[in-house]
């Protein structure tokens, strides 16, 4: 090491999630502690340190002991240096050398931050933008690296001569907070009318809380997009908001002031309290309790509800604004619980600006409580849930998350489980175990999200949306291009679903045209199976298993149900559901009975009819309704054959009379699902074959539940049955496989892993069997999780030379 009158000099470059953390501070004042000279700043590279000093090695150990709570440490050199004679350590102005630094995700207001909130001596008191170097927007503000104000959306707000002394004091809590604020020098709130016009109140938030409370609908800006709320209690305003805006059976989202609110409605793990209560702030799928006094219309035909903690000062303020002009302590919450759903218009991406939703919004809501400060990248909130983690034995190539879910306290059983990936998770990377190409994932089309490879990092878009509306696919492109110059990211091929109508894939075509890119086809249930090794960094062969509702084979049809042996070098279609018409094709979708008609069909053949009148279907459907559904059964034109176990699902909700329409996806398997009684070991028979693969026929399935119809077995028990039915039909094809191929490691993957009954038989019958277990942590199971399989197995297929 380099000396200077006996001190050594080191320069440490940390790179992770390091900006926008409090990092520059923390290293300020523990180097000052320490008596170590030199200086930190901020580059696109990450964070630069040239330190001096007698106490080098306890400098670095502590930076990697106590590095601030919301940073991520990925990687830290430290190299000799140039002794420099520094008498002091100081805070330098940024840079944009170096290659990329990692964005953090916008944070969910601290409890130091909610305290001054409410406190009636602050400065900052009920000011609905209050933030520190431990709280507040990141990613939605950030317009550049490195993480400046200049490069936010802060930009033309001038700090107060109190706000920039805090600003520029390394011991303050907001030293270099980039969004740091006050009444005097920070973004206004105001409030609209439905025709964008302002309306004069003193107090708009206070105005927006009684109106709520007088069963009106307002649209809020919030942290990464628009809310549309309304009081949750308020049956009328539930079902308007409802007619208006959702028009189908979709649960809202909602928001509740504390945690004893939620439990008014909820039954709560301390696994889930824990996720609710994170930084983070998603809204969990939590299971309703029995005589909760909220409307059916919130969550009609469901068994759950997604509850979220307030993530902004706004929201915060919602609940507890002051009523009264006493000087009592700010105790009293407005509302038990909030409607808290996406401010958009169906499949649309979420609203950000204010003229916007004046505009597509004003149908829906009465008010608008916008404000000035500008949203650069639109974030919906996450979605997530708690489920049993199947017990799998790690090998030494499996990667640590650096995710803040692994943060998590919980129970040893149990996992974080990702429904939607977006505010406070995106843009945290995925690590991969190997460097290779930049390389662009452009994903499904349902659900979807892009991913971008960047070195050893997989950076996962924020959802996006459904891409066959023009306004995600703008989404789809501003998003892509801030990352890219974010991160730095030049692909060399750009990677999309096999299915030749997808509105990502001809897209991603376009795109590789026009950049003069190489594009490379991955279907998408090994797409899927990618996802979960990319996850665990698994190069080795597995079983796949892809449940999903529909996918694109490589034969042309629709496939579904599949089991696949697999690695990083290609797969091979091992098993898969028989499989049936979809008569109409996207009709029977939305209309599943057709599904169930199709299955009927196949089990009990010219029979049929004879058994249609005793379990309903006559009489609710009508014999020429049907009959004309039975005469386009056999025309591939009009039903296209499917093995998808999303259509099976759907099938039999739809045949024992839980659920015989989806008015949004997935419905009718939800209902099922949500119907299952607990303890009930029995199931149905079903066939399982070997043709030129493993083929899994439940036409035995359906003979047996329309016997449990005629006999007027509980739906509970018959949709019990039912799962562990495919469940055990799912064990008995991987035990098969596994003897077949000597392969102990399976993946599950595929929007049908959501189902948590399902699930966790199929894990627990696994574990039972001696076989290592991965499924999706860090990414959805379902569609939202196909960019990264795709982008991680393209990748490995380019290196080994293997064409796709």
């Amino acid at each position: 090491m380099s000396k200077h009158q006996g001190k050594e000099c080191l320069s440490i470059i940390i790179k992770g999630i390091v900006q926008g953390v409090g990092f520059r501070p923390f290293v300020y004042n523990l180097a000052t502690e320490l008596k170590v000279t030199g200086f930190v700043s901020n580059t696109s590279e990450g964070v630069i340190i040239t330190a001096e000093g007698d106490n080098l090695p306890r400098f670095i150990e502590r930076i990697k002991q106590e590095a601030p709570p919301h940073s991520k440490i990925m990687k830290m050199d430290v190299a000799p240096a140039e002794p420099g004679g520094f008498t002091e350590f100081r805070i330098v102005q940024s840079s944009d050398s170096g290659s990329f630094t990692l964005i953090s995700p916008d944070i969910s207001t601290c409890d130091a931050c909610c305290r001054e909130l409410f406190d009636r001596s602050d400065r900052r008191y009920l000011y609905p933008f209050i933030n520190c170097t431990n709280c507040g927007p990141r990613y939605s503000i950030t317009r550049a690296v490195p993480y400046d104000r200049k490069n936010t959306t802060m930009q033309g707000f001038v700090l107060c001569e109190q706000c920039s002394s805090e600003y520029h004091n390394p011991r303050d809590r907001r030293f270099h907070a980039q969004p740091n604020a006050c009444p005097v020098c920070g973004p206004e709130v105001r409030l609209l009318d439905s025709s964008g016009k302002d309306i004069e109140s003193v107090e708009p938030i206070n105005e927006a809380i009684e109106l709520l409370k007088a069963g009106k609908i307002i649209a809020l800006k919030g942290l990464g997009g628009f809310h549309i709320a309304c009081d949750a209690l308020n049956a009328k305003a539930v079902e308007r908001l409802r007619t208006e805006k959702r028009k189908s059976n979709k649960p809202f989202a909602l928001m509740a002031p504390n945690m004893e609110s939620i439990r008014r409605h909820c039954v709560v793990s301390s696994d889930e309290e824990e996720l609710l209560c994170s930084f983070q702030r998603p809204i969990v799928i939590l299971r309703k309790k029995e005589g909760t006094n909220l409307p059916l219309a919130v969550s009609p035909g469901n068994a759950s509800l997604g509850f979220m903690l307030p993530n902004t000062p706004l929201h915060h303020l919602l609940f507890r604004y002051p009523l009264t002009d006493d000087s009592s302590p700010i105790t009293h919450h407005c509302f038990s619980a909030l409607i808290m759903t996406s401010g958009n218009i169906s499949e649309e991406p979420i609203i950000i600006s204010n003229k916007e939703a004046v505009k597509k919004l004003s149908g829906i809501a009465d008010v608008f409580l916008v404000h000035n400060r500008d949203i650069f990248m639109r974030v919906d909130d996450s979605v997530m849930r708690v489920r049993k983690k199947p017990a799998a034995v790690r090998h030494a190539g499996v990667i640590n998350s650096i995710t803040d879910v692994s943060s998590l306290s919980l129970a040893p059983d149990s996992v974080p489980c990702m429904l939607r990936r977006s505010r406070g998770y995106v843009p945290e990377p995925i690590p991969l175990l190997t460097d290779g190409p930049d390389l662009l994932g452009c994903g499904a089309d349902m659900k979807n999200t892009f991913t971008l490879l960047r070195g050893k990092y997989a950076i996962v878009s924020q959802h996006m949306g459904d891409m066959e509306n023009y306004e995600t696919v703008c989404f789809f492109e501003e998003t892509l291009e801030n990352l890219k110059t974010v991160y730095r990211a030049e692909p060399v091929a750009v990677v999309h679903d096999l299915h030749p109508n997808y509105f990502s894939s001809d897209w991603a075509l376009v795109y590789g045209k026009k950049q003069n890119l190489k594009t490379i086809a991955i279907q998408h249930h090994y797409a899927h199976i990618g996802s979960v090794m990319a996850e665990h960094g698994l190069t080795c062969k597995v079983i796949g298993v892809a449940f999903d509702g529909s996918g694109y084979g490589e034969d042309g049809t629709l496939w579904g149900g599949e089991f696949l042996v697999a690695d990083t070098r290609g797969f091979r279609r091992a098993g898969h559901l028989r499989q049936v018409p979809l008569p109409g094709g996207e009709q029977a979708i939305r209309e599943p009975w057709r599904i169930a008609l199709s299955y009927l069909r196949d089990a009990f053949g010219s029979d049929l009819t004879q058994f249609l009148g005793p379990i309903g279907f006559i009489e609710k459907y009508g014999m020429k309704k049907i009959s004309d559904i039975l005469q386009i059964t056999d025309k591939r034109n009009f039903s296209p054959l499917s093995s998808g176990a999303g259509r099976l699902f759907d099938a039999v909700s739809a045949l024992i009379g839980v659920c015989d329409m989806n008015t949004f996806e997935g419905e009718a398997s939800i209902a099922l699902e949500s119907m299952a009684l607990k303890g009930i070991e029995e199931d149905y028979p079903v066939d399982i074959h070997l043709d030129d693969r493993i083929i899994i026929d439940f036409a035995h399935t359906f003979i047996a539940l329309v016997d449990d119809l005629n006999r007027n077995v509980d739906k509970g028990i018959m949709s019990a049955k039912f799962h562990n039915t495919v469940a055990m039909a799912i064990i008995r094809v991987v035990l098969k496989l596994s003897l077949m191929n000597n392969i102990k490691t399976v993946a599950l993957s595929g929007g049908v892993f959501q189902n948590l009954y399902l699930l966790e038989k199929v894990a627990a019958g696994l574990r039972e069997e001696g076989l290592t277990l991965y499924t999706n942590e860090k990414v959805p199971c379902n569609d939202a999780g196909i960019s990264l399989g795709q982008v991680f197995l393209a990748r490995e297929l380019m290196k080994a030379g293997i064409s796709s």
